[in-house]
């Protein structure tokens, strides 16, 4: 009997090793990884460049505390501000920090300018933003805080709809207690549902209007997924906040909260902390992902190879329109939206080697790492077809 506490559904599958695309099963089977750790691992599996960087700075140190200057951190801080639109980073270990770091950066710097009352945030129902006690109620989501009472205040919701107008009614939820709205980009754990760029540009122009903060999620979508280093990119805005962390790290555990001076000017000394925040090793990592993502052609290349996914998936898709209702996404951040049942099909999946994951909306999702190659992508469309094909 497992140690573990029983607070996930666990496949009752375990892997030795892993290299690029592929997880290979303590039972001797080779699994095609389009999972990734759930947007993780960017680079892939074992990937030669971060595994030199992480034992290179092994040999040095491990971790200081930040009561001083960390060179790494200081190194990734900067590759970030000069790629984006950021001024200032704070580093966190995770996503469900960063988001939790963003709403306290955003009520601080309402709170720093004298305007106490100041401190709502604005979400999308049903979308997720991570599970710390704070960040399940800013998803408004009854299933993630069900059990978890009482409610955190704090949070107000609009809907996002498929249909014009994608935001109804927005103006009306913001009152003169509206601090920041905060939208993941593309939402991904609630079904791979794209903001597309008009309605990015709509909140920018909202918030520019109301003088509140623009906080972009970009957890799962951001650093290269998209296509682009983060998924608002071909909006043309600039938001106040993001908050990133899976692919920065590309596996090692890393998340940081990006800001405008405007903001960060708020956060004096003492304001927030993280013991294991701007980690030598995290950050060693965290910029030799940076040094490999923005390489030559390598974003034009993650766009080439979702293009092609796209173009493949939806041929499987109106060859069987009775399975696959629809494909969404942008860039490697990929749903399949099912007729069918979504836990048998991702099964049928596994059982052809395939690897996917599950997202709300009877979604599976499709994350293979940045750098997949054409073979591997045409490898999980056979699969995906034949799956469709033989489903029963």
């Amino acid at each position: 009997m497992s140690s573990l506490a029983n607070n996930y559904n666990r496949r009752k599958i375990s892997f030795k090793y892993g290299k690029g695309s592929f997880l290979y099963s303590t039972t001797g089977k080779k699994y095609l990884d389009f999972v990734q750790g759930i947007a993780v691992n960017s680079l892939g599996h074992a990937n030669p460049y971060l595994v030199k960087a992480l034992n290179n700075q092994a040999k040095k140190v491990w971790h200081v505390s930040n009561a001083f200057q960390i060179p790494e951190a200081e190194k990734l801080a900067k590759m970030l501000t000069q790629k984006t639109f950021a001024d200032k980073v704070i580093f966190q270990n995770s996503g469900a920090e960063a988001t939790e770091a963003a709403i306290k950066i955003a009520r601080k710097y309402f709170f720093s300018i004298g305007k106490l009352n100041k401190n709502r945030i604005l979400c999308i129902k049903n979308s997720f933003h991570g599970r710390t006690i704070a960040a399940i109620y800013a998803s408004g989501s009854t299933k993630m805080t069900e059990g978890y009472g009482p409610k955190v205040p704090g949070f107000d919701h609009i809907n996002f709809r498929n249909f014009k107008p994608r935001f109804p009614n927005l103006r009306k939820k913001i009152t003169k207690n509206t601090a920041a709205i905060m939208v993941e980009s593309v939402m991904g754990e609630g079904g791979i549902k794209v903001i597309p760029d008009k309605c990015l540009k709509y909140l920018r122009k909202i918030c520019n209007e109301k003088k509140i903060l623009l906080i972009l999620d970009e957890v799962q979508s951001g650093i290269g997924r998209s296509g682009s280093f983060f998924a608002f990119e071909t909006s043309k805005i600039k938001p106040d906040i993001v908050p990133i962390a899976k692919g920065i790290g590309g596996g090692f555990p890393i998340g940081a909260v990006l800001m405008t001076n405007k903001v960060a000017r708020a956060m004096s000394p003492g304001s927030h902390g993280s013991t294991f925040g701007g980690n030598p090793n995290a950050c060693a990592v965290g910029a030799e992902v940076m040094k490999q993502i923005f390489k030559p052609q390598f974003l034009n290349n993650v766009k080439k190879m979702s293009d092609y996914f796209y173009l493949r998936l939806n041929v499987i898709s109106n060859n069987y329109p009775k399975i696959v209702k629809e494909i969404r996404g942008k860039g490697l951040l990929i749903g399949l939206k099912l007729l069918v049942d979504q836990t048998k099909f991702i099964k049928s999946l596994e059982k052809n080697y395939l690897l996917t994951i599950r997202a709300a909306e009877n979604v599976v999702r499709i994350l293979p790492p940045l750098n997949v190659k054409k073979t591997e992508i045409d490898l999980a469309l056979k699969i995906i077809e034949k799956v469709c094909k033989n489903y029963k």
